[in-house]
């Protein structure tokens, strides 16, 4: 197995995004590409990761190869990624061997890990609301929804998408219509963590758009798609029990 990247700085990027959720993962390669399914300890959020075989100058593989990567060495190492360097990736027995190329090339060596627990697959999720804004926007509410709670509330009807916070004594809210979004929508509320939704909106620095998708009570998912990368995250919604 061989893979190179010309540009690696934004997997660089990507890679220390899921690793504010994920410790380990399964590395999946095979002719269509690179890929990464993950779902954070707390079992409450899942990242998924994909990178086309376009993306990449080199490609050699002859069978679906999984490495299990410890995603803190491998953020480390793709630290010492500058831009213009080159990075190849290459399996050797039960190492990853990643070559960085630039004025002095370096080469490190990760052990792979056994990943404990089954693999999983992407939830089949039906949503009532979906809408697309820009991503600055989105990671700006949400930062100040965080002034005064711990969780927020996406509110839609066919016009319009809200998004609220109500902490023990102060609230927030903004409210997103007309041309800066693209809503199909009914009238759905959902309250997710805004821990999470603090780490996800990270990946504003890959597009500048995000699909935001939700229903009634219900998982949210958020795709930060480029045509070279697809991510997406999907977060378990918080329910309020009264006692």
């Amino acid at each position: 197995m061989l893979l190179k990247l010309e540009h690696p700085k934004l997997f660089s990027e990507i890679v220390s995004i899921i690793s504010d959720m994920v410790l380990e993962v399964r590395l999946k390669v095979n002719k269509d590409g690179m890929s990464i399914l993950a779902i954070d300890p707390a079992n409450v959020a899942m990242i998924s990761f994909k990178l086309p075989a376009s993306a990449f100058s080199e490609i050699e593989v002859d069978n679906e190869e999984v490495l299990g990567i410890s995603l803190d060495s491998l953020k480390a190492v793709l630290r010492r990624v500058k831009a213009g360097s080159i990075l190849t990736l290459t399996k050797r027995e039960s190492e990853l061997n990643l070559l960085i190329q630039d004025k002095i090339n370096k080469e490190f060596n990760l052990a792979l890990i056994e990943i404990e627990g089954e693999e999983k697959e992407i939830p089949s999720l039906e949503f009532v609301s979906k809408i697309e804004m820009p991503s600055l926007d989105f990671a700006e509410a949400i930062e100040d929804c965080s002034v005064v709670a711990d969780s927020c509330s996406f509110v839609s009807d066919p016009d319009k998408f809200t998004m609220t916070a109500k902490g023990s004594l102060n609230s927030f809210k903004s409210d997103f219509t007309g041309d800066s979004i693209d809503i199909q929508a009914q009238e759905a509320t959902s309250k997710y963590s805004l821990e999470y939704l603090q780490k996800m909106i990270k990946a504003t620095k890959i597009t500048d758009k995000v699909k935001i998708n939700f229903s009634n009570d219900y998982p949210l998912k958020l795709e930060f798609n480029t045509p070279f990368i697809e991510l997406s995250f999907i977060l378990a919604p918080r329910v309020e029990t009264e006692d």
